[in-house]
């Protein structure tokens, strides 16, 4: 009896030849390196070197955030990537009244160029790769990201590293959006350009499909509107007058890796072969790097259970396991206890080791591709490729992402796909170890880590301080400047960096924004 994958479709018991029939490998695969990069971006892949190895940390204050990472650096991390708490994700400063009880609880709280240079205090920015999650204000704190380094003494064209950047899921699935589509789209082809110009060897975005994944999309529903996503960000930088081979190179792309690891594998496979096609067919492009889809992949938070959370361990070096079988360029592997709180010091250390394990005591970096002709993933390859075009289609329909996103309608089937996979889990068709089968009559004892809720008043001074030291009138006149910029059609990245080296802090520039752009307010269209 044949089950189903993840995104509804069918898993036959036995694949064999009559599953490729008319199947022509030198279409759907190619060579290792080379269009349409269905078995990896690059001809060695990890045969020369592993995958970047990254740990996703950020909690409390920049001077406990900075600890961690020393930590982890000194663990055998290969890149650093940061978790920014709720109030600086949506642009606000830490004593403003909505980040009341939210400073520093999912990540570092950043008000200033103050924090950032205490957060990388004794970290050399061009030795390390850093990846930003930051959206809404993703171009504030890589231009903070920036100044730091200047006063380093590194140059910006040293700094290599990626912001996530991407607003489109954030009306899509996750909601820390601040500005309307069309600004938000308008401020990241300004930081294309800025980047190109500037700090170009950084990855400009990542465009995701990881928080979507999270809300409840299948595999088919995360590559097939994130790479819609992907095709409206490109529309719009070329409509800004950029040539498609002038920043589709520092393309990134996020996706989750599950439990699920032959559909996994099947679907990096796939996103891989659709966004080649795209690039080269609709776009025109001609360097063979605007083709590749280049992505790092995080393990299923969503899959991590409270209950037995030490069973977690299992499931992330499983999930592991899926990403650099899919051809992944850089991982973070979830800590156990993420599930219950931010991670211990030694859980985070853990979630690296089952990296180091998968790179160094497995055999899966001898050889590139290991899955290429076997006839199970090829044939789930096709499925999932013909499922994520199907959906592409509909967005296309609807007028593309934001059109679509405007209608609800990447929301609507995401959530559909949800409440399906969670009346599969109540009703027990969907094994869920420790939850709904394999339980406990009692859990053992856990102690979590814990932010302490008196950052959120050391921010306040810290923020005070900084008022009453910096040079007031400097600050007002960066940030008229700021406003005019965006009222027009300059570069809005040049003001924005000025305001920010005269200390305006996050809260403060994002809100001279909102007064020209405003604030997005989803409609009820669905």
């Amino acid at each position: 009896m044949a089950r189903e994958s993840e995104s509804g479709l069918p898993i036959e018991p036995v694949y064999g030849p009559q599953d490729l029939r008319g199947w022509d490998p030198t279409q759907k695969l190619g060579e290792p390196g080379a269009y349409p990069f269905t078995r990896g971006v690059y001809p060695t892949m990890y045969t020369g070197r592993p995958w970047t190895m990254r740990q996703y940390a950020g909690f409390g204050t920049a001077t406990e955030s900075n600890a961690r990472y020393k930590q982890l650096i000194e663990a055998g991390t290969m890149g650093l990537s940061v978790a920014f708490d709720l109030p600086t994700q949506m642009g606000h400063d830490s004593d403003a009244p909505i980040a009341h009880g939210e400073v520093g609880k999912v990540g570092v709280a950043i008000d200033s160029i103050d924090d950032m240079r205490v957060l990388f205090d004794g970290i050399p920015l061009d030795k390390v790769s850093t990846s930003m999650t930051i959206n809404a204000p993703a171009a504030l704190l890589l231009l903070l990201y920036q100044l730091v380094a200047e006063e380093q003494g590194v140059p910006a064209d040293k700094l290599t590293g990626t912001i996530q950047n991407d607003v489109l899921k954030e009306y899509i699935a996750r909601g820390t959006y601040i500005f309307p589509p069309k600004p938000s789209l308008r401020l990241i082809a300004d930081i294309f350009k800025y980047c190109r110009a500037e700090i170009p060897k950084w990855n400009t975005i990542s465009i995701s499909g990881y928080h979507m994944a999270e809300a409840g999309a299948s595999p088919a529903q995360e590559i097939a509107f994130t790479l819609a996503d992907g095709i409206e960000y490109v529309r719009t930088a070329v409509a800004a007058g950029m040539d498609v081979d002038d920043f589709a190179p520092r393309l990134s792309f996020f996706f989750v890796a599950r439990t699920t690891i032959l559909e996994e594998v099947a679907k990096f496979r796939a996103a891989r072969r659709i966004w080649a096609r795209v690039m080269k067919e609709e776009f025109g492009a001609r360097n063979p790097k605007s083709m590749m889809l280049r992505f790092h992949t995080q393990t299923a938070g969503v899959q991590l259970t409270a209950q037995q959370p030490e069973v977690n361990l299992v499931r992330v070096a499983v999930q592991g396991l899926a990403a650099v079988l899919g051809g992944t360029q850089s991982l973070h592997t979830n800590s156990f206890d993420e599930a219950i709180a931010l991670p211990t010091d030694k859980s985070a250390r853990l979630a690296l080791r089952t990296q180091q394990v998968l790179a160094y005591e497995t055999d899966v970096t001898a050889t590139v591709d290991p899955f290429a002709g076997s006839y199970v993933i090829e044939k789930m390859t096709d499925d999932v490729e013909a499922a994520a075009l199907e959906l592409m289609q509909k967005v296309e329909d609807l007028g593309g992402a934001v059109a679509a996103i405007e209608r609800g309608f990447q929301k609507n089937e995401i959530e559909r796909n949800a409440y399906r996979i969670a009346q599969e889990t109540d009703s027990g068709e969907r094994v869920v170890v420790g939850v709904n089968r394999f339980q406990l009559d009692e859990e053992e004892p856990y102690e979590p880590l814990r932010v302490d809720p008196a950052i959120e008043a050391q921010q306040a001074e810290r923020l005070a301080k900084l008022r009453a030291e910096r040079d007031q009138a400097a600050v007002e006149v960066a940030l008229a400047a700021l406003k005019k910029a965006a009222e027009g059609e300059d570069n809005v990245l040049y003001p924005m960096k000025d305001a920010l080296r005269a200390r305006a802090t996050v809260g403060e520039v994002c809100n001279a924004l909102r007064e020209v752009w405003g604030n997005y307010v989803p409609s009820d269209a669905f």
